[in-house]
């Protein structure tokens, strides 16, 4: 599953600046003389991700349901996979088991039998069996491309099968997909377009408002399949930039949010020491330049290896995320340190990144690229120029773009920065309409997921069709997408570590995408009402407010003093 998706939206004004204290009665009113609980029960939940139209699609990637990730509080996956603990089985969620074969060609999901919709309707096998068959025709949908092919139904135990096994897919098909009720959806035209005005779903809450203040959900009164949480009112908020959410947090306005503090000691935590928390564990998942590879010269992998060979990680890291929020990534095979160092093949073990601006001049000389003054010019005698782009709001990403832009110039490469908004930036991105850009990869239990997302040819789109999951850059490697399918269909750990290796030469000597930083699935939070976040002491579940775990982290949350 991906880690930093939605991080942060186009900068088109707010929803708001505040809580959401005037959206809707309050739902404190009755709680002033209870002193045995918390006065607060609602929560406010913050996304730097600027104005959002009201859209509670679960499956449109740029739906405010994502963008601010409520959606996973209004439907709900069969599993819950730890990304924090990725060896860990997942825990039964929406199925009350889920057995896969031997060799990841099918599953048995047994569907718990006590779970209703938010309509009142009981959820059955029927439901998941009519979500996996809406995912396997609607190639919109299916955005991990997950090659399904029978899905069959007796009692409550849905059989799926596949066309290949699905051993590095398997949280991706259990953890990462709403369920979604039959009867409503068999009645919508365009699953892919429809903003799903209405949204019922199996989770514990239901849309209480949407509006220029924010959105609003409600506990449900009855018919949840498990205890209900404490919380009984989720308030989001999406702010216009990182700044505004980071100061959302540090004044109370927001509880928990999932951005970059440039300074997180003295802008948040200093703030409120005793409430104010930043949690940020590492995963297998990076951050990094993503190339458009179509585009002249950057076809050219010599003119790759030199650009990734100047780029300053360790300025990134400190200047531009802030020493903690991306760790920098030292392997040339773009590994995270600590997750990744298990998986790096023999031939690259030590071997790391440095700035070589001398070595790469070398390697463009040879190359046929000339060095007149400042300027560098291909073989054809054009001057090398590329366009940086990310949205305006993303801060670190902005000082990203800044610092390989002046380590580009130190090689002749003019660099300039766009800042389109991020409805722009996404569209662009997907369709290849782009030269350069900041983006993060997906991330799983194994580096699978990170080279598949840069290199995978069965990810690859004809410039102006949009590739919602990966291969951005259009990379061509048939050899690449060989070893990622060796990968994937292998059946023993040894065949499983001679793919990977040769999955990581590749990456090394193409260089598809420049590795800068590490991904994190933390969040900043306070404490101050709720209690029992996952904590490097109990991490129990990832922290992000936008990903599929947060309905787990709700049902754990005590008010605080309880």
């Amino acid at each position: 599953m991906q880690r930093r998706k939605l991080f942060a939206y186009a900068l088109a004004g707010v929803l708001a600046t505040g809580g959401l204290a005037a959206c809707g009665d309050s739902p404190n009113s009755n709680n002033a003389n209870n002193a045995n609980k918390s006065s607060v029960d609602f929560l406010k939940i913050g996304m730097p991700n600027g104005t959002q139209t009201e859209n509670h699609n679960p499956f449109a990637g740029t739906s405010s349901a994502n963008a601010l990730g409520y959606k996973w509080m209004i439907y709900e996956p069969l599993t819950q996979w730890n990304p924090v603990r990725p060896a860990e089985p997942a825990v039964p969620w929406l199925a009350s088991g889920v057995k896969w074969a031997d060799d990841y060609k099918s599953a048995e999901v047994t569907v718990r039998d006590n779970a209703t919709w938010s309509d009142g309707q009981k959820l059955t096998a029927e439901d998941v069996a009519y979500t996996f068959n809406l995912l396997k025709s609607n190639e919109a949908l299916n955005q991990n491309a997950i090659p399904f092919d029978q899905i069959t139904v007796a009692g409550n135990v849905v059989k799926v099968t596949f066309k290949t096994p699905q051993f590095v897919n398997q949280n991706k098909i259990m953890a990462s997909t709403p369920i979604v009720p039959k009867h409503i959806w068999e009645k919508i035209s365009d699953p892919a377009t429809d903003v799903n005005k209405n949204p019922i779903g199996s989770g514990p809450y239901t849309l209480k408002s949407f509006t220029q203040a924010g959105v609003t959900l409600s506990v449900r009164t009855e018919g949840y399949w498990q205890n209900l949480p404490q919380v009984k009112e989720l308030r989001y908020v999406s702010y216009a930039d990182n700044n505004a959410q980071g100061t959302a947090l540090a004044n109370g306005d927001s509880e928990w949010s999932f951005v970059f503090l440039p300074n997180p000691k003295a802008t948040f935590i200093d703030k409120d020491p005793e409430h104010h928390k930043v949690w940020a564990p590492g995963v297998l998942g990076i951050h990094g330049l993503y190339i458009n590879t179509t585009i002249k010269p950057f076809d050219d992998v010599k003119l790759r290896q030199a650009m990734n060979m100047v780029i300053n990680r360790t300025d990134i890291f400190t200047q531009a995320e802030a020493s903690y929020f991306h760790p920098e990534i030292k392997s040339v095979t773009g590994l995270p340190p600590g997750a990744g160092d298990a998986f790096i093949a023999p031939e690259y073990k030590g071997k790391e990144f440095s700035n070589d601006v001398e070595g790469a001049k070398a390697l463009l000389q040879s190359a046929g690229y000339k060095l007149n003054g400042k300027v560098l010019s291909d073989p054809s005698g054009k001057p090398v120029k590329i366009k940086l782009s990310d949205p305006a709001p993303w801060s670190d990403y902005q000082t990203s773009l800044e610092i390989i832009k002046s380590n580009f110039a130190e090689i002749g490469i003019e660099a300039t920065v766009e800042k389109p908004n991020q409805d722009v930036w996404d569209k662009n991105v997907q369709t290849g309409a782009f030269e350069a850009s900041m983006r993060w990869t997906n991330g799983g239990a194994t580096p699978y997921d990170i080279y598949q997302t840069v290199m995978d040819g069965d990810m690859l789109k004809p410039i102006g069709t949009a590739a919602q999951q990966g291969n951005f850059g259009r990379f061509k490697s048939p050899e690449a997408t060989a070893a990622l399918k060796a990968y994937a269909n292998a059946t023993s750990d040894e065949a499983r570590t001679t793919a990977m290796n040769a999955i990581q030469k590749i990456f090394v000597e193409q260089a598809p995408m420049f590795p800068v930083g590490a991904d994190n699935v933390g969040a900043a939070y306070s404490d101050k009402n709720w209690t029992g976040w996952p904590t490097d002491a109990d991490p129990y579940s990832g922290a992000q407010p936008t990903q599929p775990y947060v309905s787990l982290i709700i049902s754990k949350l005590r008010p605080a003093g309880s």
